[in-house]
């Protein structure tokens, strides 16, 4: 389903991802993690169409992310850093939107899009202004447009940023529930995630890739303290973890 082969993107004098390669297929959960500045945004953006890399190439099934742009991002959900979206539309006018310019209408585009927004737990707040619905409402509407038009790869940046705790969890079992017929990475500071969801961790560090193993492997690798000092961080429990 996903194929980044040596990727490379250098802003300025600083080269953000050095030669980034993995692949990604249908049923894969994968988590990506690293320390703030590490290259994961970077890396998501050029799978998602938003960054064309320097060197290196990004195909989403058969589709180079350069040559065949649309018939790339056709197939994929991105719900990018910060969760953007029109704070004056509603979440539902907002899903509908996004599912419009991608060529949906009549029934097929409200079913896809309630769908959408029982799937992200919108519930009331799918009818308000999204300028006027807190951080976790926002990151669930934005969750939504990426989701609707079902797409068979998930880019997910930070999905569960801002939720409380019952809100991850539903985010969470959103996550697994849809595994089974896509291909998704999700990146996240919550290390508790990664058993959470995940069924494979890449971390990101300088650039490039440091560890790229199973769940397990990596749960292991935190507890005996074989980690680099550059994400020793990411073991750290969070608030919530320890609540």
């Amino acid at each position: 389903m996903l194929t980044v082969d040596s990727v490379v993107k250098t802003f300025g004098r600083r080269r953000a991802v050095d030669r980034v390669g993995f692949t990604l297929t249908t049923g894969e959960v994968l988590g990506f993690l690293g320390p703030n500045g590490a290259g994961k945004t970077t890396v998501m953006r050029m799978i998602a169409g938003r960054l064309e890399p320097d060197a290196g190439k990004v195909c989403v099934g058969p589709h180079d992310m350069v040559r065949a742009r649309r018939a790339g991002q056709k197939m994929v959900g991105y719900l990018p850093e910060g969760a953007p979206a029109y704070r004056t539309m509603t979440p539902r006018e907002f899903v509908g939107f996004c599912l419009s310019v991608r060529g949906h209408s009549g029934p097929q585009l409200r079913d896809a899009r309630e769908l959408a927004l029982d799937r992200a737990r919108l519930g009331r707040e799918a009818n308000q202004q999204i300028g006027t619905l807190s951080k976790g409402f926002k990151r669930r509407a934005a969750l939504a447009a990426a989701i609707a038009h079902d797409p068979p790869l998930l880019v997910l940046d930070e999905p569960t940023d801002g939720l409380d705790p019952n809100q991850k969890h539903e985010v969470r079992a959103l996550i697994r529930e849809m595994a089974a017929d896509k291909a998704i990475i999700v990146s996240t500071h919550i290390l508790e995630e990664v058993p959470a969801v995940c069924s494979r961790v890449i971390v990101i560090d300088q650039g490039r890739i440091v560890v790229d193993e199973e769940p397990d492997d990596f749960a292991a690798r935190a507890r005996s303290g074989r980690l680099d000092d550059a994400f020793r961080s990411l073991t750290r429990p969070s608030a919530e973890a320890a609540s």
